[in-house]
């Protein structure tokens, strides 16, 4: 593995939010070390086709701020911080606001990267279904159960392939594999995801989950289209339930307007989870953009004795932005 191999493993990012880092970062070297940063800023209103006393306005801004350094004998260390505020007046909403963060500690070189701190999300990442354009969001287009917040990662690149893994301090393990290649005139991308974690049911009761998933790519000028399929089992004392999803999406851009429409099918025991989203994203100028989404979802599933429910929704809601990327 070559050395650009090891710094493209390291950088992994930190942004589990569904508002892309799309900007190329800004970067300054001061001394030996290297700082790069990027971010969101998003004003959006929301409106509820379910129920208009949901309607509201919020703002969204999140930010990646990287310091890097290459020792003397070639290994790169470095640190990197992601933070996001929300604010909403959506009723409903657990907070008017909310402010979380991510921090990971690294340090790699030919072998790979290590990394420590905010890493549960960094395996799903790189072997997740591209985002949707604009303000799209297609829900339950995930394993249902995680890893904790806090717990080691690595990454590393072998031949063709980038091997990824984090384990969390309860020993829960999300190991996942990439590879990217062209081939004539199109690129394909294919990745392999496995986990074994917990799901926590609101009400208290909790789950031991595990799971398998595979998505596949192909990229041809500026159309995108993917596809994934994944299997999830829930297990405890009393009832357990086996849950099937696939989801599926295709985005492309003309000149400043970028459109995906995306849709998801599953199903835990005899009932079903269904999604879709439509997304649009209009360039005005560097960085700054007009986004619209439609994002509709609806599950009412139970355990495999039917009185468990695991997840219970129904909602359509149009989202308008305006955001600027830096």
């Amino acid at each position: 593995m070559t050395i650009a191999g090891a710094a493209a493993a390291q950088n992994v990012s930190l942004n589990y939010d569904r508002l892309s880092l799309l900007e190329e970062p800004l970067a300054t070297e001061i001394g030996a070390v290297t700082l790069v940063m990027n971010g969101v800023l998003d004003s959006a209103l929301t409106f509820d086709a379910e129920d208009s006393d949901a309607n509201g306005a919020g703002f969204t801004g999140n930010v990646q701020i990287g310091a890097f350094a290459q020792l003397r004998n070639r290994w790169r260390v470095g640190a990197t911080w992601f933070g996001q505020y929300a604010a909403s007046d959506v009723p409903g909403d657990d907070s008017d606001e909310e402010y979380t963060d991510n921090i990971a500690l690294s340090i790699g070189g030919v072998w790979g990267t290590v990394l420590a701190g905010n890493v549960s999300g960094t395996v799903r990442e790189q072997t997740r279904r591209g985002r949707g354009a604009g303000n799209a969001a297609l829900e339950f287009d995930d394993f249902l159960g995680g890893l904790g917040d806090t717990g080691v990662g690595y990454a590393g690149r072998f031949g063709p392939w980038t091997i990824a893994t984090a384990v969390d301090g309860d020993g829960h393990v999300d190991l996942g594999a990439m590879s990217q290649r062209p081939h004539g005139t199109s690129d394909y991308r294919l990745t392999l995801r496995a986990y074994s974690a917990d799901y926590a049911v609101p009400g208290g009761r909790s789950f031991d989950t595990s799971g398998v998933g595979i998505v596949g790519e192909l990229i041809h000028g500026s159309t995108t289209i993917d596809a994934g399929v994944s299997y999830e089992r829930f297990t405890s004392p009393g009832p357990g339930a086996d849950r099937w999803f696939a989801s599926s999406g295709i985005r492309t851009k003309s000149g400043t307007l970028s459109l995906s429409l995306e849709g998801h099918f599953g199903r835990i025991g005899a009932s079903d989870e269904i999604s879709a989203a439509l997304g649009a994203q209009v360039d005005l100028a560097r960085g700054l953009s007009v986004n619209f989404g439609v994002n509709h979802s609806r599950a009412e599933a139970g355990a495999a004795a039917g009185a468990l429910r695991i997840l219970d929704t129904e909602e359509t809601k149009t989202v308008l932005s305006m955001r600027y990327s830096f």
